[in-house]
């Protein structure tokens, strides 16, 4: 026997019902890979920053947080590096105190690497962040104040300020002030060979010692000895 047939109205519900759960199943399909994409091309921006950008990154936040602060405490009469430590705990503050004596100012010349890297440090910590210039340039230029190695480079970030060139004018005058003040000590010793008549001789034998002394050195020890023929 066959059923009865179903209600016409209930039919175009059903479908209807379907057609919008399909409907809402496009919208989040869309909105999925909408983000797959994004997500994407942020991973490959990221990947495609200088290693050190985070890093640089995050200590200009930090020294901007730290500036804040510090202007805060100013303005309420606090001493900003009195209120600083009292959230230092003992052991921590002992551990700094510990690094701060042992560590050696003025450890000497050891390699030109280690000399650029000391005059790097120097140069960056006689530096003091605008702060302001910095927020006008990050409101204005946004994503671009950070450059990637494909950026297109901008005539504004390679503006320099007239300040900023009085600075490096005056750290060049200072430089050569302190080079010219500079003597290095030649070291001299007393048990040394004295195979030379003045500084140009000695200077000339000491190069002809490098190039050649591996050659000449069973000559230069048989007429020592007096074993020459």
């Amino acid at each position: 026997m066959a059923s009865p047939a179903e209600p016409v109205g209930d039919g175009a519900d059903k479908k209807q019902e379907r057609m919008e759960r399909f409907r809402a199943l496009q919208l989040r399909r869309n909105e999925a890979r909408k983000m797959n994409l994004e997500a994407s091309k942020e991973e490959e921006r990221v990947q495609k920053l200088p290693a050190n950008y985070q890093a640089k990154r995050s200590r200009v936040e930090w020294e901007m947080e730290e500036e804040e602060a510090r202007k805060a405490a100013e303005e309420a009469g606090d001493d900003y590096e009195r209120s600083k430590l009292m959230d230092v705990g003992a052991d921590e503050a002992s551990r700094i105190e510990r690094k701060r004596k042992k560590k050696n100012p003025d450890p000497g010349f050891s390699t030109y690497e280690d000399a650029t890297i000391r005059q790097y440090q120097r140069l960056t910590k006689g530096m003091k962040p605008d702060l302001d210039n910095y927020q006008r340039s990050k409101e204005k230029l946004g994503d671009a104040l950070y450059p990637t190695a494909e950026a297109i480079p901008s005539r504004e970030l390679d503006s320099v300020s007239k300040e900023g060139v009085d600075r490096m004018v005056q750290d060049l005058e200072k430089q050569i002030e302190k080079r010219e003040k500079f003597s290095r000590r030649r070291a001299f010793h007393d048990e040394a060979d004295i195979n030379y008549i003045n500084e140009r001789n000695m200077r000339f034998n000491k190069k002809a010692e490098r190039f050649y002394g591996k050659y000449t050195a069973e000559i230069k020890q048989n007429l020592e000895r007096g074993t020459a023929v």
